[in-house]
C-alpha cells in the first residue's frame, strides 16, 4: 500500500485552489499544498507571478480579480473541469486597505478594501459552497488575521474586514457541516515579507516614527517568540486544517502569531 494513501497530512488526488497566490502567505501555502501532493490552483490579479509559482509546483495559473464575480466564477468553474471536484479553497486575497484614523480616513479607500477582503472572500465562497455541498466534502479555510480577534489604531478597514471573515467563518461552519465541508480560519500575526514592508513604510509615513522603532515596539518585542512569522509557517497551519489531520475541526479559528497574546 502506498504509506501517502493513508497519511492523514497527505492531499493526494485533491484539488486545491489559492486565492492571493502569487506571492507571500499564498505563495508559500501553494508550494506546501503541492508538496502534500495537491493538483493547485494559483490565482490573483497579476497572471505574471501565478505563472512563476505554478510552474515552481507544477500547478496551474488562473488570473481572477475576486472583487468581480463573474471573473470568479469563471475560476471556480475551470478549475473544476481539472480533476472534477475542489476539495481545498484557501480564500487568501486581500488587501492592508487604507492607514489612518477612522475620523480621517477615506470612505472610498475603506470600501474599497471591503470590497476585496470581504466581498470577493464572499464571492469565493458562495462558489466554494455550491460545488462542495454537491461533492458531500471538502475544506474551507478563511484566510483571517490577529486583527480579526482585536481592534488595532489605524487599520480600521481591514479589522473590520478579517472580524467579519470570523463570524462568517462561523456561520458556514454551521450551514455545511452537515454535508460533510468544513470551513476553519487561521489568523496569522505579523507575517514576514514584501507586504509587510509596504505596511511599515506607510505606517512610519502616517506616525512619524522609524520602521526600525514600530518594528521593535509593535511586532517583534510583544511576541513570545521574539519574531517575525514566516509565510511557509502559515502554509503549514493551513495544511493542517486542508488535510485529515484536522477531519473532527470546524468553525474554528488558529492563531499563527509567534505568541502575540
Amino acid at each position: 500500500m502506498n504509506p501517502s494513501s493513508t497519511d492523514p497530512a497527505r492531499l493526494d488526488g485533491k484539488l486545491a485552489i489559492v486565492t492571493g497566490g502569487g506571492s507571500g502567505i499564498g505563495a508559500a501555502t501553494a508550494k506546501v499544498f503541492a508538496a502534500a501532493g495537491a493538483t493547485v490552483i494559483v490565482t490573483g490579479r497579476r497572471l505574471e507571478p501565478l505563472q512563476r509559482v505554478a510552474e515552481d509546483i507544477g500547478g496551474h495559473a488562473i488570473a481572477c480579480d475576486v472583487s468581480d464575480q463573474a471573473q470568479v466564477k469563471a475560476m471556480f468553474a475551470k478549475a473544476r473541469t481539472i480533476t472534477g471536484k475542489v476539495d481545498v479553497l484557501l480564500n487568501n486575497a486581500g488587501g492592508p486597505g487604507p492607514i489612518a484614523p477612522v475620523a480621517d480616513v477615506d470612505m472610498d479607500d475603506w470600501v474599497a478594501c471591503m470590497n476585496i477582503n470581504l466581498v470577493g472572500a464572499m464571492y469565493c465562497l458562495q462558489e466554494a459552497a455550491r460545488i462542495m455541498s454537491t461533492q458531500g466534502s471538502g475544506s474551507i479555510i478563511n484566510m483571517s488575521s490577529l486583527m480579526g480577534i482585536q481592534g488595532y489604531a489605524m487599520r480600521s478597514a481591514y479589522v473590520a474586514s478579517k472580524f467579519a471573515l470570523i463570524g462568517i467563518t462561523e456561520t458556514m461552519a454551521r450551514e455545511l457541516g452537515p454535508v460533510g465541508v468544513r470551513v476553519n480560519a487561521l489568523l496569522p500575526g505579523a507575517v514576514s515579507g514584501e507586504n509587510m514592508d509596504r505596511i511599515l513604510a506607510r505606517r512610519a509615513k502616517a506616525e512619524g516614527r522609524p520602521v526600525e522603532e514600530i518594528v521593535r515596539q509593535n511586532y517583534t518585542d510583544v511576541a513570545a517568540l521574539r519574531r517575525w512569522v514566516a509565510p511557509e509557517e502559515v502554509g503549514r497551519a493551513a495544511l493542517y486544517y486542508a488535510s485529515d489531520l484536522s477531519s473532527a475541526i470546524t468553525g474554528d479559528k488558529m492563531k499563527v502569531d509567534c505568541g502575540r497574546f
